[in-house]
C-alpha cells in the first residue's frame, strides 16, 4: 500500500509514494553503516561546523519548511514557521555543547589513570510521528549525530514529503552522504529494521501501544531504545491563581497544534470555587477562534491531521456526554472539506469518563472540578500516563510544593509545558522512558566506557 501525502484542510491526495522493498533497505541500511564508520572518526569541530550549516539551511528555507508542513500535516503556517525555528536553536545548541558534553571525565580509581568516555554506538533508527515532523527528528537527530551516530528514519505514513524533505536538508547542510536517510517502508518492515544488527538502538516518539511493540523487539535483540510516548497532562488551577492570565495560557495549552500534541494540557483539574470564572473566561476565547486556511493569519482553527483521528476524538466526547460529562462549547466537525473539529469545552469530567482516562489528541479541553489543591494533586496522579503537568497559583512556594508530587518526566509552575534543548524531556510510566534533550538526551545513545591504565 503506497504512502499518501493528503492535505488535511482539503481532504486531497497531493502525492502517493511506493513503498521500499525490503532489498532496497537492506542496501541503504548498508550505505550507513559504512557511512557512520567514516563519521564516527570526524572531529567534534568538524561536526559543530557542519550542525551549525543545517541550522543554516533550516533558517534559509524557513518558509519552504513551513509551508510543507502546512500542506501535509495541517498545522497553522505560523506554528509551522515556528517549528522551523526551533529545528535551528536545536541544531546550534548541540552544536555548541555537545563538545563540553561528551569530553573524557577523568575518574578516582586504583589505577595510575582512568577516565570514561562516550562513544557512538552505530546507527541510530528514529521512528517518528506527525504532530511535529520536523523537529521531533531533529531533537533525537542532533544529539545522536553530533555523538558519531548515523541517523535512519522512519516517518509516519502520513507525512513522506517532510520525512524525504529532512534527507534533502541534510545534504543541504553538506552532511557526508548516507550519515542521515529517510527509510520509505512500512510499519511490518520497520520491526524488520529493529532487528537488523546494522541497527544499534532505537528511540521512538508516539503511542503507548506503539512503544509497548518496538520495546519488545528491541528487547529482544538487547537494544538499548528511548520511548516518548502519550501523556494527560494535568493543568491545576489553584484558587489564587490569577483566572484572566491563565484562562489565556490555557487556551495556548490546550489548542496549540490543534490538541495534537504529547505534552498538551488535557485535563484541567480546577479549584471548584473558581471553576465558573475560569470556564467562562476559556469558554469566550473559545468562541473568538476562526477556522479557515491554515495558511491564513487570521485563522486560529487549523484542521486535524487524519478524518480518523476526528472520527475517534468525536467517539470520545460522545462517550463522555452520555457517561455524564456537560459540553460547554463546540464538539462537532465544521466544514464540508478536510479534517476540521470545533474546538470543544467539557465540564463535569470524572474518573472512569474517556475524556478523564484517555489521552484525547484533538482539540477538547476537559475539565474536573475538585475541592482543594488536595484533591486536585490526587486526580492529577489518577492515570497511567506520567509525561508533564503544571500547576497554577500566585502562591509561588505552593506551587512548587505541589509540583513535586505530580508524577511525571516535567511539571512547570506558572508555565505552559513545552520541550527546551536546555531541559531533559521525557516520561515516566506510560509515556515511555529515556530522556531526550539536554546532556541527558546526546548520553542516551553513546557507549559510556571506562578505560584504566597503570
Amino acid at each position: 500500500m503506497p504512502m499518501l501525502s493528503t492535505n488535511p484542510a482539503s481532504g486531497q491526495t497531493l502525492h502517493s509514494f511506493p513503498v521500499w522493498s525490503m532489498d532496497q533497505t537492506h542496501a541503504v541500511l548498508s550505505q550507513v553503516e559504512h557511512a557512520q564508520a567514516d563519521w564516527a572518526v570526524f572531529t567534534m569541530e568538524q561536526r559543530s561546523h557542519t550542525m551549525r550549516q543545517l541550522a543554516q539551511v533550516f533558517r534559509q528555507y524557513r518558509e519552504e519548511y513551513a509551508n510543507l508542513i502546512t500542506e501535509e500535516m495541517g498545522k497553522l503556517l505560523k506554528e509551522a514557521r515556528a517549528e522551523v525555528d526551533k529545528c535551528a536553536l536545536g541544531c546550534e545548541y548541540y552544536a555548541e555543547h555537545a563538545q563540553s558534553y561528551l569530553k573524557d571525565e577523568v575518574m578516582a580509581s586504583d589505577a595510575s589513570r582512568s577516565l570514561v568516555m562516550y562513544q557512538p554506538l552505530g546507527i541510530l533508527l528514529c521512528i517518528m510521528p506527525w504532530n511535529f515532523p520536523f523537529w521531533q527528528l531533529i531533537r533525537a537527530a542532533a544529539p545522536a549525530m553530533m555523538a558519531g551516530n548515523a541517523v535512519v528514519l522512519k516517518h509516519a505514513s502520513n507525512v513522506p514529503r517532510c520525512a524525504l524533505a529532512l534527507e534533502h536538508a541534510f545534504q543541504r547542510a553538506g552532511f557526508p552522504a548516507d550519515v542521515f536517510r529517510t527509510l520509505m517502508i512500512s510499519a511490518e518492515q520497520t520491526e524488520t529494521v529493529v532487528a537488523d544488527p546494522r541497527v544499534a538502538a532505537v528511540t521512538l516518539t508516539g503511542s503507548s501501544q506503539a512503544g509497548r511493540k518496538v520495546a519488545s523487539i528491541a528487547g529482544r535483540h538487547l537494544k538499548k531504545c528511548v520511548l516518548e510516548l502519550g501523556g494527560s497532562d494535568p493543568f491545576i488551577v489553584l484558587g489564587d491563581a490569577h483566572l484572566e492570565t491563565t484562562a489565556q495560557h490555557a487556551l495556548f495549552a490546550r489548542f496549540q497544534n490543534m490538541g495534537q500534541s504529547c505534552i498538551a494540557a488535557k485535563r484541567f483539574i480546577l479549584v471548584d470555587s473558581i471553576a465558573d470564572v475560569f470556564i467562562g473566561h476559556v469558554k469566550k476565547l473559545v468562541e473568538q477562534m476562526q477556522w479557515g486556511d491554515p495558511r491564513n493569519e487570521a485563522t486560529t482553527i487549523a484542521p486535524m491531521a487524519r478524518g480518523d483521528l476526528r472520527q475517534e476524538l468525536q467517539s470520545q466526547v460522545e462517550r463522555s456526554l452520555a457517561a455524564g460529562a456537560r459540553l460547554v462549547a463546540g464538539g462537532f466537525a465544521i466544514g464540508t472539506e478536510g479534517f476540521y473539529y470545533q474546538p470543544a469545552i467539557l465540564d463535569y469530567v470524572q474518573p472512569g469518563m474517556p475524556a478523564f482516562d484517555e489521552e484525547l489528541f484533538g482539540p477538547v479541553m476537559a475539565i474536573t472540578r475538585v475541592k482543594d489543591a488536595e484533591e486536585a494533586t490526587r486526580l492529577a496522579n489518577r492515570t497511567p500516563f506520567g509525561l508533564g503537568g503544571s500547576v497554577w497559583t500566585s502562591d509561588v512556594v505552593r506551587g512548587e510544593a505541589l509540583a513535586r508530587q505530580i508524577q511525571a518526566g516535567s511539571t512547570f509552575v506558572n508555565g505552559v509545558v513545552k520541550s527546551d534543548p536546555r531541559l531533559p524531556f521525557g516520561g515516566i510510566k506510560d509515556s515511555g522512558y529515556g530522556r531526550e534533550l539536554s546532556y541527558f538526551g546526546i548520553r542516551e545513545f553513546v557507549n559510556i566506557k571506562t578505560l584504566w591504565i597503570r
